[in-house]
């Protein structure tokens, strides 16, 4: 059983990242744990074991890995999520601290037997539920099925579209859980909002990716070829972990 939080208890700054530079840079700033990603602009996909490796050489901090097969719903096949069990033992193997992940059904529950696999797949690392879970059907159904499962930690926004929006909820879902489960609270977390969002929801973690789009460093550009089907972002620009974001954040809630 988890030990509860003391309300004085210090805030631990989860920092999302998809580089080794983003790496460096949360952890100048403060982070206590990272998230490492792919494709963060897609919300997070599965990072390579390459990346995981550089950038557990590049800093001491705990690294978490997500796992997650392709953007999109959480609703996988059978091959994708055999994907992702070969992933959790691949970054497993590769170093990761602790595993991030989750699997809906098709009716918006949680997806219990498999996300049971998942969590065996992670072995003793800590496991993390993403954000599916502020897309089920039953928030409160959803937590409990985390609880018997065992799984130690939910990120949530409480169901809205950021953290702050969601605070009230989230809230909830901290009463909840008690000393069973930490509720994390992300999406939309900023310097100016993390003392309120924490003092509202009675959250011990938060979790940012502290996202700036600086230009690319390409001279010669070429015009009207995308390399995806649709394009969130101006092609030649780049995303990177602020690190002076971050710091701002770590600075609020360490006042």
């Amino acid at each position: 059983m988890l030990m509860p939080a003391a309300a004085n208890a210090p805030v631990l700054v989860e920092v999302a990242v998809d580089s080794v530079a983003g790496a460096r840079a949360a952890v100048a700033a403060g982070a206590q744990r990272l998230e490492l990603c792919a494709a963060l602009e897609l919300g997070g996909l599965t990072p390579s074991v390459g990346l995981l490796a550089e950038v557990r050489a590049a800093v001491n901090t705990p690294v978490f890995a997500m796992v997650r097969p392709r953007s999109g719903d959480f609703l996988y096949d059978d091959g994708e999520f055999a994907a992702m069990l070969r992933d959790i033992a691949t970054l497993r193997a590769g170093g990761a601290a602790g595993i991030v992940s989750g699997t809906l059904r098709a009716d918006g529950s949680l997806d219990a037997a498999r996300m049971r696999e998942l969590k065996l797949a992670a072995g003793t690392a800590p496991f993390t539920c993403h954000r599916c879970f502020d897309v089920c059907a039953n928030a409160a159904t959803a937590l409990e099925t985390l609880v018997e499962l065992g799984v130690p930690r939910v990120l949530t926004s409480g169901q809205a579209a950021s953290a702050p929006a969601g605070a009230a909820v989230i809230r909830a879902f901290v009463q909840q859980a008690r000393d069973r489960l930490i509720v994390m609270a992300g999406a939309g977390v900023r310097a100016e909002n993390v003392r309120e969002l924490v003092a509202m929801s009675g959250v011990r973690e938060v979790h940012l990716s502290a996202t700036n789009w600086r230009p690319s460093g390409m001279a010669y550009r070429r015009a009207a070829v995308p390399m995806g089907a649709a394009i969130a972002v101006d092609e030649y620009v780049v995303r990177e972990t602020d690190g002076e974001m971050v710091a701002r954040v770590v600075r609020a809630v360490s006042r």
